[in-house]
C-alpha cells in the first residue's frame, strides 16, 4: 500500500540538509508500520548529519560538534539527545519549534533539565549570531503526534533487592487489561506521577495560601492549589522564570540578589539543586502573588521507563524496573518525584495515566532469531534485556544471547537472579558475566568484564552480533569507551577507525544506546 507523507515546505527557514533530515523523519514516522520495520537502517544519514545526537555525550562536548551549525541544529544540540517524547516534540522538532518561534517554552527537556533550559536561553540572547526565524516565515514546527493515553492499574511493587542493601528497586506491575493499549519490547511506558503530598503541603503553609483557591496551572487547566502543585507543577525542579518571579518580589535586597543568581545559574549560587520548598524556607521574604508563582512554575512532566516484559509473555500488564531514589541534602530527605510515587504510594488499583513511547532507534531485538545478541545493562538498565530474552524464548530464537550485568552487592542486588541463573542453566543465556562493584576492594564494573573477555566479543562481533547498552549516561560513555578500546586492540587498528567501526555498526542497526 502507498502512502504519502507531509513535507517541509521549500520557503521553511531550514537549510538542504535540515530539509532533509525533518523530510527523512516525516517519511518515517507516516509509514506504515510495516515500511518503518523494513527501513529499520534508515536513520544512517541523520546520524552523519547530526554527530551530536548521543545521549552520552556531555553538553560542551555536544556544542563544540555543532559550531558553525545553523540556528535550529544549535538548539538541537543543547537537547539531551534522548528523542523521549516527553516535551511532546523529538529533539530536532523541538528545536525547530524554537527556531521559528512557534514554541516559547524552553523548560520542556525533562531529562536536560535546567542544563538545556540555560544554554536554549543563551542562544536565543547571544545576539546576531542566533537570529531566530520570524514565527510568519514558515507554518509552525508542529509537536509530534501524541501518544495514546490510557488508564493503568497499579498492581504491585515488588522489592527486586534483598535486606541489607543501600538501594531500593522495584518491580512495578500495572494492569493494561481492557485497556486496547499495546507494546513491543525496546519500548518505554510513560507514567505521569504526582509530587510528595507532604511536600505540598509545605509549600502551601510557607506560602499562607487556602489549599482550595482555584488557580490556572501551567498545564492550561485550572484546579484547587492542592491539585495544581500535586498534579499540575514541577515543583521538584522550579524553572528559572519561577525563581526570578521569587526574586522580583523578595523584599530583603539581600535575598532578591541571591535568588537573582540562581535563576542565572552563576556558578556556585546557593542553595545550589533547592526545591521550590526550600526555596521559600530559605528566602521567606520572598512571596509573591499565588497566580504569579504558580503560572511561573513548569508543568510537571511525565517519566520515562524502559519496559521489563514481553508482550508476548505479559500480554495484558507491563513491568517496569524502577530504582526508588532517595537522598538527604542540607537536612530534608528528598525523593524521586516518579520513582517514589509508584514505590510509596501508589497503591493496588490506583488508577494513572501512561502511555507507550517507541524507541528513536531501533532498540528491538534483532529481527533475525539467528543473529548474536550482546546486552550491556547494569543495575535498572537490565530492564529492557529481560524483556528481549523473555520475547527470543517465547519465538523459539536460535541467536547466542550474552549479557553483561553489574550492581553493587551480589547477595543483595542481584536484580532478577532466579530467573537470569535459569536462563543460564538452561541455554537462553548463552553467557552471563557479573561485576557488583562492592564485593571486592577494587571497583568492578561491566566494561572490565567486558575488557576480559576481548577475544570473545570480537568473535562475536565478526558473527554478526548486536550489540545493545541501557544504563545511566556515565556508563554508557564508560562501556563505549571500552568496547572501542577492545575493537582497536582486536581489530589491529588505530582508535579514530574503532570508533568509525562502531558508528557504522550503529548505522547499520548493530550498536545501538538507550542511555538515560
Amino acid at each position: 500500500m502507498s502512502y504519502i507523507a507531509p513535507l517541509v515546505p521549500e520557503n521553511a527557514p531550514f537549510g538542504g540538509a535540515e530539509r532533509a533530515f525533518i523530510n527523512g523523519w516525516l517519511a518515517a514516522y507516516f509509514a506504515p508500520a510495516d515500511a518503518r520495520e523494513s527501513t529499520a537502517g534508515a536513520a544512517a544519514p541523520a546520524a552523519e548529519e547530526h554527530p551530536w545526537h548521543d545521549p552520552s555525550l556531555p553538553l560542551d562536548r555536544r556544542m563544540e560538534l555543532a559550531t558553525g551549525r545553523p540556528v535550529p541544529q544549535l538548539l538541537m544540540a543543547a537537547m539531551a539527545q534522548q528523542d523521549c517524547g516527553q516535551c511532546g516534540y523529538l529533539c530536532h522538532s523541538y528545536a525547530a519549534a524554537i527556531a521559528a518561534g512557534t514554541e516559547k517554552a524552553l523548560t520542556r527537556c525533562v531529562p536536560g533539565g535546567k542544563e538545556t533550559a540555560r544554554k536554549l536561553k543563551e542562544l536565543l540572547e547571544s545576539g546576531p549570531t542566533v537570529a531566530i526565524a520570524p514565527a510568519a516565515a514558515a507554518p509552525a514546527a508542529a509537536p509530534t503526534a501524541g501518544p495514546t493515553t490510557i488508564t493503568a492499574r497499579f498492581r504491585v511493587a515488588q522489592p527486586l533487592n534483598r535486606p541489607g542493601s543501600a538501594k531500593d528497586t522495584r518491580q512495578i506491575v500495572l494492569d493494561l487489561y481492557d485497556s486496547g493499549l499495546s507494546y513491543r519490547s525496546g519500548d518505554s511506558l510513560g507514567v505521569m506521577p504526582t509530587n510528595c503530598p507532604e511536600t505540598v503541603a509545605g509549600i502551601i503553609e510557607a506560602l499562607g495560601a487556602d489549599s482550595c483557591a482555584e488557580v490556572d496551572c501551567p498545564d492550561g487547566t485550572r484546579r484547587p492549589l492542592n491539585e495544581a502543585l500535586c498534579r499540575a507543577c514541577d515543583i521538584g525542579r522550579p524553572s528559572d522564570e519561577a525563581v526570578e518571579v521569587l526574586a522580583s518580589r523578595a523584599r530583603d535586597p539581600d535575598q532578591s540578589q541571591k535568588l537573582q543568581a540562581l535563576a542565572e545559574g552563576y556558578p556556585g549560587a546557593e542553595p545550589e539543586g533547592a526545591d521550590l520548598l526550600e526555596l521559600l524556607a530559605t528566602f521567606p521574604s520572598a512571596r509573591p502573588p499565588l497566580q504569579e508563582l504558580i503560572s511561573a512554575l513548569a508543568p510537571l512532566q511525565p517519566r520515562l521507563y524502559s519496559i521489563a516484559s514481553s508482550p508476548l509473555v505479559h500480554g495484558g500488564e507491563v513491568h517496569l524496573t524502577v530504582a526508588a531514589t532517595r537522598w538527604e541534602k542540607r537536612g530534608r530527605i528528598r525523593k524521586g518525584v516518579a520513582s517514589c510515587f509508584l514505590a510509596e504510594r501508589a497503591t493496588p488499583d490506583l488508577e494513572m495515566p501512561v502511555f507507550v513511547q517507541a524507541p528513536a532507534h531501533p532498540f528491538r531485538p534483532p529481527q533475525s532469531d539467528d543473529a548474536p545478541m550482546i546486552m550491556v545493562g547494569p543495575g535498572t538498565g537490565i530492564a529492557p534485556f529481560r524483556a528481549f530474552l523473555q520475547e527470543r524464548r517465547e519465538n523459539g530464537a536460535k541467536g547466542r544471547n550474552w549479557l553483561f550485568f553489574g550492581d553493587q552487592r551480589r547477595a543483595t542486588d542481584f536484580l532478577y537472579e532466579d530467573e537470569l541463573t535459569a536462563w543460564t542453566k538452561d541455554g537462553l543465556l548463552t553467557r552471563l558475566d557479573l561485576a557488583f562493584s562492592r564485593d571486592q576492594s577494587e571497583r568492578i564494573y561491566v566494561q572490565q568484564r567486558m575488557r576480559e573477555q576481548s577475544a570473545r566479543l570480537w568473535r562475536w562481533l565478526n558473527d554478526g552480533a548486536y550489540v545493545f547498552v541501557c544504563g545511566a549516561m556515565a556508563m554508557g560513555r564508560d562501556v563505549e569507551t571500552a568496547l572501542a578500546a577492545i575493537v582497536a586492540r582486536q581489530g589491529g587498528m588505530g582508535i579514530g577507525a574503532a570508533k568509525a567501526y562502531l558508528a557504522q555498526l550503529g548505522r547499520e542497526g548493530r550498536f545501538v544506546k538507550d542511555i538515560y
